[in-house]
């Protein structure tokens, strides 16, 4: 058994934690779950903040479109890519406020490709996110 080899992007923004961006075991590739920040920078795209730092607002698709970019980095970065994706688990903080623009911008990113999928609403994430995506692609 190959020994799992862990994945750091140069491109896709740092993790928020003690672990890498993904790992590899054989031919599969296991992303740590992925948010829409951007690299070098604390900023979120398409989140509207208060003074004190409280989200007051947010862009779903601003946020799907980043967060798809994130993933495509570091599918590319690990030796894979967006096609060789076969299965994303999604997590939205706003099922009933976000679902249909999130679903419309996957069928739009994922029109070719179609991984399996599961979509879920979870009460919070460990930044100010209102999206983020786990998924497993093949190298």
């Amino acid at each position: 058994m190959h020994r799992p080899e862990k994945i750091r992007s140069s491109r896709a923004p740092e993790p928020v934690g003690p672990y890498p961006h993904a790992r590899r075991v054989g031919n599969l590739l296991f992303l740590s779950g992925v948010g829409p920040r951007k690299r070098g920078s604390k900023d979120i795209p398409g989140v509207t903040l208060d003074a004190s730092g409280k989200v007051i607002g947010h862009d779903i698709e601003a946020q799907c479109r980043s967060v798809f970019e994130n993933v495509r980095l570091i599918l590319e970065d690990a030796g894979s890519s967006w096609d060789k994706l076969v299965d994303v688990t999604v997590f939205l903080t706003d099922m009933q406020r976000d679902f249909a623009a999130y679903n419309r911008m996957y069928a739009e990113y994922f029109k070719d490709n179609q991984p399996s999928r599961t979509t879920v609403e979870v009460t919070a994430l460990p930044t100010p996110i209102a999206i983020e995506l786990k998924c497993i692609a093949v190298i």
